[in-house]
């Protein structure tokens, strides 16, 4: 019986030749009726694959082949389905390039990688750490959110800073605008999906004068694993695929609020202007209408 998956990785070594990669992956993937959302670079690789779970298991297999991946970090999570071809419902087609940076926060050359990783990230906890450092040092403890500013809408850490951004490209700019220097000397965790773009994240903020950076091993999602709805972890979280959120346990608080009706939701819609790429809260009732953002609903009037 197929099972679909989801497989959310990454992995940070120098990569000589990374269209050579990608061409590899892409091949890869198609010989195993594989969708998702690869990016390549000097400094790595970061995908999302979607498909049946043996085909992503050889998948998984195949690529820490590769010598500088071979302890990629990688997480599953149920997929929504398969379609009459066994391709997954998740993803509408499979994307694999070739870019100066698998997350781009504008700074390629900031960034060095070597065969161990990225080189001077923050410190990494796992989550008995983080709730270890939290009941340690209190209220002195900055969550601060590696994400787009829309993804925290329907969840995040308790009492969380979240930047103003709408794409990671914004966020040299925001570290760069004075607003956060008040929290230079206190302990600041980052937190991300799946602890990608704070691996990238966490050396800009160091660069920039923050001097005690953490980051959450594996994420948001390696810590929603372990502590459900029972640790600091508030709401859903946002994927990038056709799921939109996901759950780390039953009956999750929804802190979310509909843009239109003003109901507590975790269900986020596209602005309907087809051009316009901007997320919001609208619940399903709200959304079986076409709803568009404060922008394109001035357009519209």
């Amino acid at each position: 019986m197929a099972v679909p998956k989801v497989l959310l990785y990454y992995a940070f070594a120098p990569v000589a030749d990374p269209e050579a990669v990608r061409l590899w992956q892409r091949d890869l993937c198609e010989g195993l009726n594989l969708r998702g959302r690869i990016l390549i670079s000097k400094h790595g690789i970061n995908g999302t694959v979607g498909g049946d779970i043996d085909d992503v298991k050889m998948y998984l297999r195949k690529t820490k082949e590769y010598p500088g991946f071979k302890k990629m970090d990688a997480k599953w999570s149920d997929g929504t389905g398969l379609d009459e071809n066994g391709l997954s419902l998740d993803f509408p087609r499979l994307s694999v390039k070739a870019r100066p940076e698998i997350v781009a926060f504008g700074v390629p050359d900031e960034i060095e990688v070597n065969n161990k990783g990225i080189v001077g990230g923050g410190t990494k906890l796992k989550p008995h750490e983080l709730d270890a450092l939290v009941e340690e040092r209190g209220d002195e403890v900055v969550f601060f959110d590696g994400r787009n500013a829309w993804e925290a809408e329907i969840g995040r850490f308790k009492n969380a800073i979240i930047p103003d951004v709408k794409t990671t490209h914004d966020f040299v700019r925001e570290l760069e605008s004075g607003k956060y220097d008040h929290i230079k000397d206190k302990p600041i965790v980052t937190y991300c999906t799946g602890g990608i773009r704070c691996e990238i994240l966490t050396p800009i903020m160091k660069a920039r004068g923050f001097k005690e950076i953490y980051q959450i091993d594996g994420g948001i999602v390696r810590y929603g694993e372990a502590r459900g709805n029972q640790g600091l972890w508030e709401g859903s979280l946002y994927v990038f695929d056709k799921r939109i959120s996901m759950n780390f346990a039953p009956d999750v608080a929804l802190i979310g609020t509909c843009k239109c009706c003003g109901t507590k939701s975790n269900h986020m819609i596209n602005c309907a202007d087809k051009m316009c790429r901007e997320q919001m809260v609208v619940c399903e009732e709200c959304a079986a209408v076409d709803v568009f953002c404060e922008e394109h609903a001035k357009v519209t009037a």
